[in-house]
């Protein structure tokens, strides 16, 4: 047993001499291992810092960008209608000019139609009025017996014109 208890025993040189170990162990380790440990950790911790940083900017100019986006697209829109509210308003103008013209076209035909009415009004009744004087001078030279002269035959023509006029 005595080999047990110098074993097991506490010898104040020992003691100290392990103290003094571990101190020294303490030191180197904190030293050259803690401290470079304790560094890199920091360094992590920054390098996390600065990515959730760039993160956050890169989050902040992802919304501006749509934002802006967004504004463009507004504009393109209010853009677009306003080119299809021009094209609409040309269209009806166009429309309004077309019908206008047609309208106008329209009357001028039918000015036409009752100009040309009235001339081959006027030309019938200078046939007919052509048409009853040599009838009327063909029947005056019979029941008369002799030739008429033209004021004569003309005066006659207008008479029975005028008469046939009155009775219309």
């Amino acid at each position: 047993m005595g080999q047990f208890e110098s074993f097991i025993g506490v010898d104040f040189w020992t003691a100290l001499f392990v103290l003094l170990n571990t101190l020294a162990i303490f030191f180197v380790a904190r030293r050259f291992l803690f401290e470079p440990v304790h560094k890199m950790i920091e360094d992590r911790q920054k390098e996390i810092n600065d990515m959730y940083a760039d993160a956050e900017a890169a989050k902040d100019e992802a919304e501006q960008a749509a934002a802006e986006y967004r504004q463009k697209l507004s504009q393109a829109q209010a853009t677009s209608e306003r080119l299809v509210k021009e094209a609409v308003d040309r269209g009806r103008k166009r429309e309004d000019e077309i019908i206008r013209k047609a309208k106008e076209d329209a009357e001028a035909t039918r000015e036409q139609a009752r100009l040309e009415g009235e001339k081959d009004k006027l030309n019938a009744l200078n046939e007919a009025r052509s048409e009853i004087s040599s009838l009327a001078v063909a029947i005056a030279e019979k029941i008369v017996g002799r030739e008429l002269n033209a004021d004569d035959q003309a005066a006659m023509v207008d008479h029975f014109i005028d008469e046939l006029g009155d009775q219309a």
